[in-house]
């Protein structure tokens, strides 16, 4: 093996004294080099060349050790090693030889640290799962949305029997409802959810609810519709000329603070299981249903409910959003939309009050008496006029946020570069596209996310995974990776069982079947095995446990099948989550590459000595890999329990032991397979513990 390869560091904290450090305080940063053939080691900070002292000895490796004081300021850096006269450059992508080689220093792959910043120790590693409300499960009858109830975009309202298949998804309603979170939660809990992130619940028209209509208050078609009944209005709604009961739903005080105490029921319910519960903010626009805006007419003659600034030129709203200088008042046009869609009128966050107003409402949900966990935002990089503004804004709304709540988590949607915002005083994380759901997808099925490409060539293209991964994965600190929101499906694109198919198009053009008849539950099993051993935080897709299809949006939001679920697929999850969750190296330890042919990736978790290796294997041909576990640098001659086998065959927790014979195993994966190995020593604990006790070892001494 080439000692280059036995070169490792990261910033967790088995290589840094403290991964979320204060400002002006001191850290010692660790390097481990191949023994007795480094000359010497040298840690470049901020373009400083510091050499590092060689501390401790252990086996195959010399630990190297540079104490950093830092300011208020992020630091970045790499290594430079030094081997047999060799130079190697040391970041994110591993060790790169350095002579003759114009990009071996590759600023986009350095290691960083951030004085002062903090991520919550719960969400860490921490299984969450998405819920799209409407579709999860219908506990509550009488708040349903009714057929023609009002309209939106030009339709009137549909309500859909439980199993009929989505036809729009626009104006759909399946009666989904916070009740029925609440009477599922011990399904979820047994299942190991850890963290409900639920899609928008506000007041709003649409089953999506990403136009929020008043973000004080839950919908009550959420929550409690105990007031039924509304007087005929003097003026037509624009287009809702049947709104009457819709416009009782949503202004009864009695329905709003019923619904609010609803939410307050569900986060005391999830608490006293463990389980914590995020919001979805949609901060960038509102609906034109709004309240401040009032496009629709809803509001204009509700008694307490003053003129919205589309209805009136002096509205108090008036500066809440951007109009334009043609039309006039009343029914003024020309207005700010996000993407120019008029249903999603963009808030204009140069006005104070509105400004102040979003703070307040960001404080508020993570307060008593609602005590929301935290917020997932919605585009969030789009909010405001200008990146000056967009990015004084997310600071504020952190310092108010993290006031009101310390362990409250604020993660962003993004694609792309979001380093911008992770620096510390904004978002804490992202939705973990470009380092997590991405690669894998790609990896593992060649198709791009939306079923919108197929590029049979990436399948397991291993340099492009791990180039991909380390690229990304270095715009993103420690403390953001370790709760970055991993999701293999959610409701923006495809399922990820649909990628599967290497069907490309959407539901419109190929049909609902297309989504489901020719899915690979193999592949998908593959997906979830790197999605509990990967850094971050796993997040399911409701559903995508049960087997759930679809395409991209509408057809990605199909109902939940209670008492149609795929129950072998919700077992599998249920043993993969619950190896992620006994498992300390899964949700804090190191990654390290571990070399094996094109095809296939394994890599390791450790933490202080526990181990985890993962193998898989696209292939269609059984591969056997000689994995070289010297590398993970807890000793020679330790036994290795498989955990986790899945392959074209189904899944099994299987009990065989491997020893290492002068540091590498030979472990045989079959076609289209995974494997999940532990450490022998951390295996014999947990069956003392009686904590795994499906676990049996089979052929001692093999």
């Amino acid at each position: 093996m080439e000692s280059s390869r036995l070169i490792y560091s990261d910033t967790t904290d088995e290589y840094i004294s403290n991964v979320e450090p204060g400002a002006g305080e001191a850290i010692s940063i660790r390097l481990r080099v191949p023994r007795k053939v480094t000359d010497k080691a040298q840690i470049i900070v901020n373009d400083e060349i510091i050499t590092m002292k060689r501390k401790k000895r252990n086996g195959d490796y010399e630990f190297y050790e540079a104490k950093i004081t830092l300011s208020a300021e992020m630091i970045r850096y790499y290594f430079r090693v030094t081997i047999k006269g060799e130079d190697y450059i040391y970041d994110h992508r591993g060790a790169v030889p350095e002579s003759g080689n114009p990009k071996a220093i590759d600023e986009e792959c350095f290691f960083s640290v951030i004085p002062g910043f903090k991520t919550p120790d719960w969400a860490k590693g921490a299984v969450f799962y998405q819920i799209y409300v409407d579709r999860f499960y219908n506990g509550d009858k009488t708040n349903d949305v009714r057929t023609g109830e009002y309209r939106y975009l030009d339709k009137l309202t549909e309500a859909k029997n439980w199993n009929d298949p989505i036809d729009s998804g626009l104006n759909e309603f399946y009666g989904g409802d916070l009740q029925g979170i609440i009477d599922k939660l011990d399904y979820l809990k047994e299942l190991g959810v850890e963290v409900l992130y639920l899609n928008p619940i506000f007041v709003s028209p649409s089953n999506h609810k990403y136009d929020t209509t008043d973000y004080d208050y839950i919908d009550p078609h959420f929550g409690v519709i105990r007031h039924d009944e509304g007087a005929i209005l003097d003026s037509p709604l624009k287009g809702n000329t049947e709104a009457t009961r819709f416009i009782s739903r949503i202004t009864s005080k009695e329905n709003l603070e019923a619904s609010n105490e609803l939410f307050c029921k569900l986060t005391g319910e999830a608490h006293a299981r463990g389980m914590r519960v995020i919001l979805d903010g949609v901060f960038n626009h509102c609906g034109s249903f709004n309240k401040w805006m009032d496009a629709e007419r809803i509001y204009e003659n509700v008694p307490d409910y003053p003129k919205g600034a589309y209805i009136a030129k002096d509205s108090p709203y008036h500066d809440y959003f951007t109009f334009g200088s043609k039309g006039s008042w009343p029914y003024n046009e020309d207005y700010e939309a996000w993407w120019d869609y008029k249903t999603l009128p963009k808030l204009n966050y140069r006005c104070k009050e509105l400004y102040d107003h979003i703070l307040a409402i960001g404080a508020k949900w993570v307060s008593e008496p609602y005590n929301a966990d935290g917020w997932r935002l919605d585009v969030a990089a789009d909010l405001g006029p200008d990146s000056e503004t967009n990015h004084a804004f997310w600071s504020d709304f952190r310092s108010k946020v993290k006031e009101a709540n310390p362990e409250a988590i604020i993660l962003a949607e993004h694609y792309g570069d979001a380093s911008p915002w992770l620096r510390g005083g904004q978002w804490d994380t992202v939705m973990n596209y470009d380092a997590f759901m991405e690669p894998v997808t790609w990896f593992l099925t060649g198709m791009e996310k939306h079923n919108d490409e197929y590029k049979p060539e990436l399948i397991g293209d291993t340099d492009a995974f791990w180039d991909s991964m380390a690229r990304n994965g270095a715009r993103m600190s420690t403390p953001s990776y370790q709760v970055a929101m991993n999701e293999l499906s959610n409701h923006d694109h495809s399922r990820f069982l649909t990628r599967t198919t290497h069907e490309v198009g959407r539901m419109e053009k190929l049909g609902r079947a297309a989504a489901e008849e020719k899915a690979d539950k193999a592949v998908l099993r593959q997906a979830v095995v790197m999605q509990m051993t990967w850094v971050g935080a796993p997040t399911l897709y409701y559903g995508d446990e049960a087997g759930v299809a679809g395409f991209t949006d509408p057809d990605n939001r199909r109902v939940y099948p209670w008492g149609n679920e795929d129950k072998e697929l919700i077992e599998f999850h249920k043993a993969a989550i619950r190896l992620h969750k006994e498992s300390p190296e899964l949700k804090r330890g190191s990654l390290m590459r571990l070399p094996v042919p094109k095809g296939s990736v394994a890599y390791a978790r450790v933490y202080k000595k526990e181990a985890s290796v993962v193998i898989v294997n696209t292939m269609n041909v059984d591969m056997e890999y000689k994995i070289p576990v010297s590398l993970l640098g807890i000793g020679y001659g330790k036994r290795y329990l498989t955990k986790l086998i899945t392959d074209r065959g189904g899944y099994k927790a299987k009990g065989r032991s491997y020893k290492d014979k002068n540091g590498v195993i030979v472990v045989r994966v079959k076609a289209g397979g995974a494997v999940i190995l532990r450490h022998k020593r951390m295996w014999a604990r947990h069956k003392a513990e009686n904590t795994l006790p499906e676990v049996k070892e089979k052929e001692k001494g093999k």
